[in-house]
């Protein structure tokens, strides 16, 4: 199966993450669980790793790291991104969920509307980085990428 089964997300040494940003946490993870694709192509001589797969998910020295084992615990892969390319699709991700939340307890749905268009435009747009980077390591679908960048957002709170 090329699917994430569970997900890991090493938090320690972090910041307590705000409420808002806990629910978007939260959210990601269940919708990422509902439905996900993610391969790990096979190397030269050696076979894809089959799936289920259980991805964690941490910040080791500045870097992004996967973490990938099988169901069952045998290890599938494991690869570090410089977060270099995402910080600024982090950083304007934060400030439109800033204005977000905002403009949710106090503007009417039109404008609201219009921040959240901005908001999934971040978005894909730090799918998009995620998929690039993953370019060899790992396949995945917009709708995974999308869902895993909000969690390494969860993880740049502290940055």
């Amino acid at each position: 199966m090329t699917r994430i089964c569970r997900i890991e997300i090493d938090d320690s040494g972090l910041p307590a993450p705000t409420p808002e940003i806990e629910q978007e946490r939260r959210v990601a993870i269940f919708d990422l669980l509902e439905d996900n694709s993610f391969i790990l192509p096979g190397r030269p001589g050696i076979p894809a790793p089959e799936g289920p797969f259980v991805l964690a998910l941490a910040m080791r020295e500045g870097r992004l790291v996967f973490d990938t084992t099988t169901e069952a615990g045998a290890k599938a892969a494991e690869f570090h991104l410089s977060m270099g390319p995402f910080r600024q699709a982090v950083k304007d991700y934060f400030q439109i969920c800033a204005s977000y939340f905002e403009a949710v307890k106090r503007l009417p749905p039109s404008q609201i509307e219009a921040i959240d268009m901005a908001r999934r435009g971040i978005h894909n747009e730090g799918a998009r980085i995620l998929q690039e980077r993953l370019e060899g390591k790992a396949e995945l679908d917009i709708d995974t990428a999308r869902r895993l960048f909000t969690l390494i957002c969860v993880l740049n709170t502290g940055s």
